[in-house]
């Protein structure tokens, strides 16, 4: 059984003596009862669940992962802050960069260094170590470990890992070494620190789906999807929690690249919408296209992801005028609930499903899954009145 869970929908889809059956219904929070209870609902015993999720990528959008601190070399306190001088507007006087995904107060330098070769300089000094975990304790959620040149030699950060698990803090830690062992400072305390603040999120979700397989007697091996296009037990894959961050939006691309194969075509171009997103790929010579970075709400995740072009134009995504009166689209989207509209559960505000509905390419008397009925609620003219934002 493969499961994807949306903004808006969640979708099964079960292989039962090579038939496929599909399932579609309304997401609900949270995440892993709403699955709990589809797979009850669907009544089979699967022998195998492949699970891909937009948890990781919606907390990065909206910044709603845990509450990280960052160790890093003394002197380089500030990589956050620095980052890179690439300007996201080159021409644009105003343009406000990215906030630091870590606060400067919760950045703590530690005194250690290693040379361009790995070779020891300065010794970790595990008292001030033990100091910042004392801080630390009850402050934080998670913490990333990041120090200059531990991709050569991950010696000091491995070990100031176990002092502070000595020290008594028992939240999740990530090393640099482990996550990303390549150059360039700024993307690898990026990606660590972003590893480590999805951590407890993801753990909980998953550890919270696991128990309720197992009290429900379903032993099945639970697989993740991961962002390269593959899967991986969930214990291996919170080691590395930035790489579920495209979770979602690879299952498309891996399922459009197994059907194309199964046609004989080598050259697509793959296009996933679902309700708050619209996910684009090319699939060249039979091969899905990979990427070695990518960036999340302004901050690079430098781990291999299918190369997926997002736009935040859903079938939920919300239509407004702006203050020149243009006709926008997204990225804010109805969800699940209310949802558009049409879906007759109180929304009030256009949807791109709305306009199908009345432009007349989405049949409004037929019954869609997930138990819905479109309503045409509008009449063709006048229009509403549009929001304005």
């Amino acid at each position: 059984m493969a499961i994807d869970v949306g903004g808006t929908f969640t979708d099964f889809v079960g292989l039962k003596n090579g038939v496929l059956q599909a399932l579609k219904l309304s997401t609900t929070i949270p995440q892993e009862n709403a699955v709990l209870e589809r797979i009850a609902r669907i009544g089979e015993r699967p022998k195998r669940i492949v699970h891909g999720t937009t948890l990781a990528t919606n907390a990065l959008l909206e910044g709603k992962w845990a509450r990280t601190a960052l160790l890093v070399t003394q002197g380089f306190r500030d990589h956050l802050e620095i980052g890179r001088q690439n300007r996201p507007a080159l021409y644009d006087l105003f343009c406000e960069r990215p906030k630091p995904s870590v606060p400067r107060e919760l950045v703590f330098p530690v005194p250690e260094r290693l040379d361009a070769q790995g070779q020891l300089l300065r010794p970790l000094d595990e008292e001030s170590l033990q100091t910042i975990a004392r801080n630390l304790r009850g402050a934080v959620e998670a913490v990333a470990i990041v120090l200059l040149f531990s991709l050569l030699n991950e010696g000091h950060e491995g070990r100031a890992r176990e002092v502070l698990r000595e020290e008594g803090l028992r939240v999740p830690i990530a090393i640099s070494s482990e996550v990303l062992p390549e150059m360039r400072e700024y993307e690898r305390a990026c990606t660590t620190v972003l590893s480590a603040g999805l951590q407890p999120l993801l753990d909980r979700y998953v550890r919270g789906l696991a128990k309720g397989l197992r009290e429900r007697g379903l032993d099945a091996p639970l697989l993740l999807m991961q962002s390269s296009g593959g899967a991986a037990d969930p214990e291996e894959a919170l080691k590395r929690a930035a790489c579920l961050a495209f979770s979602g939006p690879a299952g498309g691309v891996v399922g459009a690249h197994f059907v194309g194969q199964s046609l004989g075509l080598s050259e697509l171009i793959t296009l996933d919408m679902g309700g708050t997103s619209t996910d684009v790929s090319v699939i060249r010579g039979g091969e899905v296209a990979l990427a070695a970075e990518r960036e999340v709400a302004g901050w690079p995740v430098c781990l291999p992801t299918v190369d997926v072009h997002s736009v935040g134009a859903g079938g939920g995504s919300l239509a407004w005028l702006d203050r020149s009166g243009l006709l926008r689209v997204g990225p804010e989207s109805a969800g699940a609930w209310p949802g558009p509209a049409c879906y007759g559960r109180g929304g009030k505000r256009p949807t791109v499903t709305d306009a199908h509905l009345l432009l007349g390419y989405l049949p409004g008397d037929r019954p869609l899954p997930a138990g819905l009925q479109l309503h045409r609620i509008w009449p063709r003219r006048p229009w509403p009145p549009w929001p304005r934002l």
